[in-house]
């Protein structure tokens, strides 16, 4: 029986969905992420609200598409606010420096070099603030938590799919926490 609510059955202990994700975040990300709240909650719930009530007006909301529409658009994004809610009050805001520079620590800016000569650059932050076009990484990511706490030129071995890759740390940079 196939469904959407059917999904094949994962052993809980090996499930990597099933692992505890940080609560860290940068500002810049919380910003972000507040900010999308106030917006949601100021600006377009109650848009939605009064087409709802615009629509509603109309008649028979059976065969009324604009209100079926809008409606499940209102609850998407009650929904939307209440994940967000919960979630800033649950995320620790890091908004300093660690103590030592050289070594990998959350908000780091990295440099990699495999074994081929090519170089990676990616950032460490927060579940929620993740962007592959930006590179920047989840810190609960496989590369992450194999960089946390080297230093320069240090040897970064990941697990990857089709094997073992290898890096080596040719760079360190903190970005400007505050701004």
């Amino acid at each position: 029986m196939q469904g959407r609510n059917m999904t094949r059955w994962r052993d809980p202990k090996t499930d990597p969905r099933q692992e505890k994700k940080s609560n860290l975040i940068t500002p810049q990300g919380f910003d972000r992420l507040q900010g999308i709240h106030d917006h949601l909650s100021r600006i377009k719930r109650p848009q939605l609200s009064t087409k709802v009530g615009e629509a509603a007006a109309l008649g028979d909301r059976s065969e009324n598409a604009d209100y079926t529409y809008n409606k499940k658009e209102l609850n998407r994004v009650i929904a939307r606010i209440r994940y967000l809610r919960k979630r800033l009050d649950e995320l620790q805001v890091v908004d300093r420096l660690p103590s030592d520079l050289g070594r990998v620590y959350f908000g780091a800016c990295v440099v990699l070099e495999d074994d081929d000569g090519e170089t990676l650059s990616v950032r460490l932050v927060g579940h929620d603030e993740t962007d592959t076009a930006r590179h920047w990484i989840s810190v609960d990511a496989p590369l992450a938590r194999a960089m946390l706490g080297k230093a320069l030129d240090d040897d970064v071995i990941v697990a990857a799919p089709g094997g073992e890759t290898h890096y080596i740390i040719t760079d360190i940079t903190y970005a400007d926490q505050n701004g």
